[in-house]
C-alpha cells in the first residue's frame, strides 16, 4: 500500500482473535479519521493457555505481517501478548508499539478510592504479574488482587453474554474479590467488556470497572497527536480486516464487538505470518 505521508498511513492492530475489536471500536469511535488493519489470528486462538515463548513468537510474526503492510503504529490489542511480548516486540521493531496493560493500570489507580484493585485475564495474563507490576509502579501502596477466569473468554465468542450460565461462572469467579473489598476492577482481557452486564450485576454498582479499550484509545490519540501522524480528514479511509481461520464466524461474532459490519475481510494462512518474520 502507497501513502502520501505518514498520517495517511494505517494503524495496525492485532489480537488472537475477535477480543481486540473492543479496541478498534475505540479507535474508530475517536479516530473515526484513521485506516486500520486488524490481524485477527483466529486460527491459533487462545492465546491465554499458550507458553510465553509461544505467545512472543505468534506476537513477532503478527507484528511483522502488519509492518509489512505499511503502518504508522502498532496496537497489541491482546492483553496476554501486551504482558509477555510488548517490550521483546519494542527491541525488535522500529516502529511505535503499544499494548494495553499500561493504559488499563494507570485508569485503575486514577479510579480506586481505597488502593484496593481487582485484575481479572487469562491464565496467563495473570500468572505475568504484568498488570500488578504496572498498578504497583504508578502507586507502591496499592494492593493488587489477580483472579483468572478462562471460562470468560469462551462464553463471549459464543455470545452468551447476559444468561444464567455466564451469571453463575461469573459469580463463582469473582467471589474471592467481592470478600477483598475492592472498589476497582481491571478487565483484563479485551474479551470482558462485553460482560459488563454480567460483572457489574456481581460485583455491584460500589465497584468501578476498569475498560482498557477506551484508555488505549486516548493513549493512540495523544501519541498520534504528539508525533504529528494524526490523520485530519476522511479522504481515503479505510477498513481491513485479515484472519486465519473461518472469516465467516469472525464477520458473525464482531458484528456484535463492533455494532458495525465487517466487509472488507481476507482469509491467510498461519504459514504466511511464519514467513513474514523479518528480524
Amino acid at each position: 500500500m502507497k501513502h502520501k505521508n505518514a498520517a495517511d498511513k494505517p494503524i495496525g492492530i492485532f489480537d488472537s482473535g475477535v477480543g481486540g475489536l473492543t479496541v478498534l471500536k475505540a479507535i474508530h469511535a475517536l479516530l473515526p479519521n484513521e485506516s486500520t488493519i486488524y490481524l485477527g489470528d483466529t486460527a491459533r486462538v487462545p492465546y491465554g493457555i499458550r507458553s510465553p515463548e509461544t505467545v512472543t513468537k505468534y506476537s513477532l510474526e503478527n507484528s511483522s505481517f502488519l509492518i509489512e503492510k505499511g503502518i504508522k503504529l502498532l496496537i497489541i490489542a491482546c492483553n496476554t501478548a501486551s504482558a509477555i511480548s510488548l517490550d521483546v516486540i519494542k527491541q525488535t521493531f522500529d516502529i511505535p508499539a503499544l499494548g494495553v496493560i499500561d493504559s488499563g493500570a494507570r485508569a485503575a489507580v486514577n479510579a480506586t478510592r481505597n488502593g484496593r484493585i481487582g485484575v481479572i485475564g487469562t491464565e496467563t495474563t495473570i500468572k505475568s504479574g504484568a498488570y500488578r507490576r504496572a498498578i504497583q509502579n504508578l502507586d507502591e501502596s496499592a494492593v493488587v488482587f489477580e483472579r483468572p477466569c478462562p471460562l470468560f473468554v469462551p462464553l463471549v465468542e459464543e455470545g452468551w453474554l447476559d444468561t444464567d450460565v455466564t451469571y453463575l461462572v461469573a459469580t463463582r469467579y469473582l467471589a474471592g474479590l467481592k470478600q477483598s473489598m475492592i472498589d476497582t476492577l481491571v478487565l483484563g482481557c479485551t474479551h470482558y467488556p462485553l460482560l459488563k452486564n454480567v460483572i457489574t450485576a456481581v460485583m455491584e454498582d460500589e465497584v468501578t470497572l476498569i475498560d482498557s479499550a477506551i484508555e488505549k484509545s486516548l493513549n493512540i490519540r495523544q501519541l498520534l497527536s504528539d508525533s504529528d501522524i494524526l490523520k485530519q480528514d476522511s479522504h481515503g479511509t479505510f477498513r481491513k480486516y485479515y484472519v486465519t481461520d473461518s472469516p465467516e464466524r469472525f464477520q458473525k461474532i464482531g458484528k456484535r464487538f463492533l455494532e458495525d459490519p465487517i466487509e472488507d475481510i481476507t482469509k491467510i494462512e498461519v504459514t504466511s505470518l511464519e514467513t513474514a518474520v523479518a528480524v
